[in-house]
């Protein structure tokens, strides 16, 4: 199974974490903003710095969620999720 890159934000600042199944510590990035969103171009540096890469062919994919489990009037948290693999040429 491949890892994923998600990025959430709840109208805060943006983080960017690699979800390692099976490890404590997930690489992560924190943009200290709310908006814009991240770019795709900011994401994939952002990868790269990790050691990882966007696996070829993937897209990034956008759910929501409430901040307070079934209770659909608590804030928003958007989630953007894609597969990635360790970078070929390891963390730059």
């Amino acid at each position: 199974m491949m890892p994923t890159a998600q990025m959430s934000s709840s109208g805060g600042p943006w983080r960017l974490y690699v979800a390692l199944m099976g490890s404590t510590k997930w690489p992560d990035y924190r943009w200290e903003r709310p908006t814009p969103v991240p770019t795709i171009a900011e994401r994939r540096t952002v990868l790269a710095t990790l050691g990882y890469e966007q696996v070829p062919g993937s897209e990034w994919s956008w759910i929501e969620d409430t901040t307070t489990y079934g209770d659909d009037g608590s804030p928003v948290l958007l989630i953007a999720a894609v597969e990635v693999r360790e970078s070929r040429g390891g963390a730059s």
